[in-house]
């Protein structure tokens, strides 16, 4: 559950009408959940997985301000329809998966480039006022087409104001690392293992990856528009971890609350092409332009003159978390 939402905060979602793309997934719930706190006038949900749309409802309920809309981000017409008298634009959509998208590099392409661009682009004949792409660190200096593709949208994003005349939308992005918990995710295959007694297969036991939870996620993503000049990019200040640590940590939670006869080790595999050992939050050439903004990071357009200290965004070299809080999170997520 996000914290509590400030009264400041919730106005600005007050009598808006507010469209999520991706909109079943993780975040998209978390996001939903929170908003509906903040009395909109409407919540667009937005999806082309229709039996994702039955899950969702089951998490958020029978609530008159939610509308679910089956369509695809690649269809223009069909966006344009979804996104009309919208507030408000969070784009969570997308293939995110780096070994699907390495096995269908166009599919990734038409939906994390092409389906963005129509997004940006019905944005602004729509007069939509704030657009928030979410996005992924894996878009910094990407390896693998999942990334590639993101950083495409990230530029289209940061650049799509050049275009929009004396409209009025306002582009932001939200760069974010792993979300545990959330679908799909490392967690989850882990999870899916252990409650099969199989080991839980780790690509490289130096691997480290920033983490969040999802409402940390969500958390970060309802502040951004209040908050953003156009083409900015917001990082969470997030801990590291070691995957290996991840599995080992899950491993002795499930055993010793869920499953004692549990016997699940870890296996060492081969990297997947495209996977690389370490992530990192910002570029070389991003770092001049960075502000410490207290509990996340600001990539503006003005260089700051400030000295950064590099390290802390490179998920090898950046604050770790220890293992109790890890643990803590996991007794959480495997008790829901």
């Amino acid at each position: 559950m996000v914290k509590k939402i400030s009264e400041k905060l919730a106005k600005n979602y007050k009598n808006k009408t507010i469209l999520i793309t991706g909109g079943t997934g993780s975040i998209g719930t978390a996001l939903a959940e929170e908003l509906i706190k903040c009395k909109p006038k409407a919540i667009r949900i937005l999806t082309n997985d229709e039996n994702s749309i039955f899950e969702a409802k089951q998490i958020l309920g029978n609530n008159s301000l939610f509308t679910y809309i089956i369509a695809d981000i690649k269809d223009r017409d069909r966006i344009r329809l979804a996104m009309r008298n919208a507030d408000i634009v969070f784009h969570a959509a997308a293939m995110k998966h780096i070994d699907i998208c390495e096995e269908n590099p166009f599919d990734a392409v038409k939906t994390n480039v092409i389906g963005t661009s129509n997004m940006i682009e019905i944005s602004l004949l729509e007069n939509i006022s704030k657009f928030v792409f979410i996005s992924t660190d894996k878009a910094v200096n990407p390896t693998s087409t999942l990334g590639a593709s993101k950083l495409l949208a990230e530029r289209l994003t940061k650049n799509a104001s050049a275009y929009k005349g004396r409209g009025k939308t306002n582009f932001s992005i939200v760069r974010f690392g792993n979300v545990i918990g959330s679908r799909g995710s490392v967690f989850q295959i882990f999870h899916e293992l252990l409650k099969q007694n199989k080991s839980l297969v780790v690509t490289d036991s130096k691997m480290t990856r920033f983490i969040m939870s999802i409402s940390e996620a969500a958390g970060l993503i309802l502040e951004v528009p209040n908050i953003a000049k156009d083409g900015e990019i917001f990082i969470l200040k997030m801990p590291s971890i070691k995957i290996s640590e991840l599995a080992k940590s899950m491993i002795e939670v499930y055993q010793k609350n869920i499953n004692k006869k549990n016997n699940s080790t870890i296996k060492i595999s081969n990297s997947r092409n495209g996977e690389r050992l370490q992530e990192s939050l910002i570029t070389e050439e991003e770092i001049p332009y960075c502000n410490d903004m207290g509990k996340m990071f600001k990539i503006s357009n003005i260089q700051t003159g400030k000295k950064i200290n590099s390290e802390q965004f490179n998920s090898a070299t950046a604050k770790k978390m220890s293992k109790s809080e890890l643990n803590k999170i996991i007794q959480k997520l495997l008790e829901k």
